[in-house]
């Protein structure tokens, strides 16, 4: 009987979708086949399959790169070290890093499409001054935030940022929050993550 090799067509995906695609494949096959059609791509995908255990061969056909990833014994993401609290994550702007704003924002997005898969997944995200926008009526990434708050991830917005910005009756997701709770949950947090 012929061993079944799972294809994930990646082609014209933007990152990290080519990794996540990855991910879930490896998560069920013992062997895959990723296509993609850019240096990038086929990059983080052979560097993350390596992090896991994984042999990788690439091959280039056709103007994109087929990556042959094969489970070697259990082919799993290392372990991080234990967490003694919660894992929280302020995100302090709608954009992410400095310069362009419009790169800013696309990245701003895929991070938060990242949490989604990542572990292990914070507790609490919590949104202040501009980053309060990603929580109201129009934004981006409600989907992706409304996914995470299903799975239990606790949402919070500084309310005296959303009264600034007039935004307070647009919240779409998640909570208002003041000072006082914000502050207690990064004194309690097991690890915090600022963006």
């Amino acid at each position: 009987m012929e061993k079944q090799v799972k294809e994930i067509d990646a082609r014209g995906l933007a990152c990290p979708q080519p990794v996540i695609l990855t991910k879930k494949a490896l998560d069920d096959h013992g062997e895959i086949v990723v296509i993609v059609d850019n240096a990038t791509s086929r990059e983080n995908v052979r560097r993350f399959a390596a992090s896991r255990g994984c042999e990788v061969d690439v091959e280039d056909q056709g103007g994109a790169t087929h990556l042959h990833i094969r489970k070697v014994q259990a082919c799993d993401m290392p372990q991080s070290a234990p967490i003694d609290g919660p894992v929280v994550v302020v995100i302090p702007s709608d954009r992410m890093g400095r310069g362009d704003d419009d790169l800013g924002a696309l990245l701003m997005k895929s991070f938060i499409h990242t949490l989604l898969e990542s572990a292990p997944a914070p507790e609490v995200i919590i949104f202040l001054n501009t980053g309060v926008r990603l929580t109201v009526n129009g934004s981006e990434v409600l989907d992706d935030l409304r996914v995470l708050s299903g799975q239990g991830v606790k949402i919070l917005s500084c309310g005296t940022c959303l009264s600034f910005f007039e935004l307070k009756e647009q919240l779409a997701i998640g909570e208002i929050s003041n000072m006082y709770d914000i502050a207690t949950q990064l004194l309690n947090a097991g690890r915090c993550v600022q963006v």
